[in-house]
């Protein structure tokens, strides 16, 4: 089979994993927007041929310029420089839903009950619920991450008051909900 056959044949499910391991790495590194992303991704697992995974990759798969990668560095610094000053201060206290209440949506976006807006904060980043006997945190797939007591959360996790909570760069002290 010639190289152009073997562009035109239908790609494996590890070919499709090792495009969505480029795309998610891209993302990280900043070098994707959480739109693009996205777009990509559906676009890798509905891929037809070896050529669109490559399509969807192409851009990604070089080595980042110098220029990107000192800046990179740079803005590295100033985040590790300014959350060491942040730390230092209390995180402000966000009361938990009263039970019973609507699902409190967090994000920059028009839907968000809790709009927020910072750049680090996603469009639709989290949500807050009380769920049975407590509350549950659940990131939307956000690009920066919510984290619980310093750890990013990858599904729904529990909290509780006490609980530290962040949004990207935007932390949170949980309090009570009659503590309004």
């Amino acid at each position: 089979m010639t190289s152009t056959g073997l562009e035109a044949t239908r790609p494996s499910d590890a070919e499709r994993d090792r495009a969505l391991a480029i795309l998610r790495e891209g993302a990280g590194a900043g070098r994707l927007s959480h739109d693009t992303f996205i777009r990509r991704m559906n676009f890798v697992l509905g891929a037809q041929t070896r050529s669109e995974l490559a399509h969807a990759t192409r851009d990604l798969q070089g080595p980042e310029p110098k220029v990107v990668q000192v800046f990179r560095q740079l803005v590295t610094r100033v985040h590790q420089l300014t959350g060491s000053l942040r730390t230092s201060a209390p995180a402000p206290g966000l009361a938990l839903p009263l039970p019973g209440s609507p699902t409190l949506r967090v994000g920059r976006g028009d839907g968000a009950t809790l709009r927020l807006t910072d750049v680090s904060v996603s469009r639709f980043h989290a949500e807050l619920r009380h769920v049975g006997d407590g509350w549950m945190v659940r990131d939307l797939n956000s690009m920066n991450g919510t984290h619980v007591n310093g750890t990013r959360i990858t599904g729904p996790t529990r909290v509780r008051p006490g609980d530290r909570l962040q949004f990207g760069a935007i932390p949170f002290t949980l309090t009570s909900p009659d503590s309004r």
